[in-house]
């Protein structure tokens, strides 16, 4: 395809600009170009044309399947796009919220926001939530400060530990860190949940807390939980829980009942709100008794028909401006009150169904990473393909010939060769029947002719790049 510049013609214009309806102002003369800006002299229809054929070749979860595991690249509703359009949600100027005199103007956004975090706070069996975190990272990160201001305000200089076990998100010990905690890692057991033993030996007074995804990024629920959480709480360690993978069990069993003292939620996983380069995010943090003083403030208060801004005495205060990103709470609150209690609970019961039957599909052609039950995704190894000289990156590069976006692959790192499938819940068996023929039809390749997976994609507009190098050097030619 022509790039914008070769579709350049001296003259060819694709607007002309009214009269000045302003009196002309003199331009510093220090500031004018020696030479005219080197853009790009098309039609109106040539831009249209340019961009719309560039949009063709993305992927992306409106156009194609996209299996991410553990990113959950989930289908965003238009109901909730159009929520979030409404002119008083979409018009309302942030800075509005700065001034009690501007207080009235905002009383909608302010109600959408509270029952928003009492509709998280119900879900997940927590008691107060915050939307102010504005990613699932920064969730993460404003938990850890939560936990390191109870144990502040306990007294408890000494626990200067967090456990993480190996199959953690990368983002768990990054923010425990950046929280002034050490890390600890405990591996994993044969069956591919926290080793039990192995977090007893570590478990000491030093420990502030643990911070575990459940179900983990093994696509396995941690079946201990409930006496992991008894445990650490023996010697007042506190446990985090990464709500990554809250859509497997959602409706069905709530952090705060097993043990949870602090969570953040990914509304773009879990409530349809846009993900990555669609977003901004939004990683709302949900706490127990232990930890509600201490949330984020600016927090929002009755005061009699209407709702008023206060900062808590003791909270950890802002993590983002005014209350994060608003808009994405709009998209949340939309899906949730669409669905309500029963629909949420056929979100979890279609992600664990779809993961499930994928499993079941695939599981004489891949070999499965454990032998329990998955729950939301599923994790394959690609090593018995690379008997044949195929690994993983191989197959995901073959899928993209076929219009469909690899699964993550190479996460969880405990997984040799890993291939980690999330259909989703809103996936027909269309899509994931077309999905598992292409797979098995990729293992087929690999036993016969692996040249054609090694050197895969063909029928991209570029073919295997460096990608370490592409990152680095955007311009470079391959």
């Amino acid at each position: 395809m022509e790039l914008i510049y070769e579709k350049s013609r001296k003259g060819r214009r694709g607007i002309r600009f009214d009269a000045l309806d302003v009196p002309e102002a003199a331009f510093p003369e220090e500031f004018r170009r020696k030479d005219d800006a080197a853009l790009p002299e098309v039609s109106e229809f040539d831009v249209v044309r340019h961009y719309t054929n560039l949009s063709r070749r993305n992927f992306g979860v409106d156009s194609h399947f996209y299996p991410l595991g553990s990113c959950t690249m989930k289908y965003n509703p238009k109901m909730a796009e159009a929520v979030a359009g409404n002119e008083g949600f979409a018009h309302l100027h942030p800075h509005l919220s700065s001034s009690a005199a501007y207080w009235p103007n905002c009383q909608g956004a302010f109600q959408l926001m509270h029952d928003l975090e009492r509709l998280l706070a119900e879900i997940a069996g927590m008691q107060e939530v915050s939307l102010q975190p504005i990613a699932g990272a920064h969730g993460e990160l404003t938990g850890t400060l939560l936990m390191a201001a109870y144990h502040r305000a306990k007294g408890n200089t000494h626990k200067d530990t967090i456990i993480i076990p190996d199959s953690a998100h990368g983002t768990n010990p990054a923010s425990a860190a950046i929280a002034g905690y050490k890390v600890l890692e405990v591996p994993s057991d044969r069956d591919g949940t926290i080793h039990l033993d192995a977090f007893q030996e570590v478990l000491t007074d030093k420990v502030a807390g643990l911070m575990l995804t459940c179900p983990n990024t093994h696509g396995l629920f941690e079946s201990d939980v409930r006496k992991i959480a008894d445990l650490a709480h023996e010697v007042d360690a506190l446990l985090y829980y990464d709500g990554a993978n809250l859509n497997a069990i959602m409706g069905r069993c709530r952090p705060g009942d097993l043990g949870f003292d602090v969570m953040h939620f990914n509304l773009h996983k879990t409530f349809a709100t846009p993900h990555g380069m669609g977003g901004p995010g939004s990683g709302p943090v949900g706490v127990g008794e232990r930890l509600a003083p201490y949330l984020p403030g600016p927090r929002l208060k009755k005061a009699g028909d209407s709702l008023e801004i206060h900062m808590p005495a003791k909270s950890i205060g802002r993590m983002a401006a005014f209350f994060g990103n608003f808009m994405m709470a709009v998209r949340a609150y939309a899906y949730i009150r669409q669905l309500g209690s029963e629909g949420l609970t056929e979100v979890s019961n279609h992600a664990v169904l779809n993961a499930n039957y994928i499993h079941a599909r695939l599981k004489e052609a891949y070999q499965p990473a454990f032998s329990k039950r998955f729950m939301h995704e599923c994790v394959f190894t690609a090593t018995p393909q690379t008997k044949h000289g195929v690994r993983a990156l191989d197959l995901a590069k073959a899928l993209l010939d076929y219009d469909l976006h690899a699964p993550t692959v190479y996460f969880p790192t405990t997984v040799k060769e890993s291939m980690m499938i999330e259909p989703t819940e809103t996936e027909s068996k269309e899509t994931l029947d077309r999905f598992c023929d292409v797979m098995l039809d990729l293992a087929k390749q690999a036993e016969k002719d692996s040249a054609a997976l090694t050197e895969a994609p063909r029928r991209m507009p570029v073919g295997r790049l460096d990608e370490v190098r592409a990152a680095k050097e955007l311009n470079c030619a391959f």
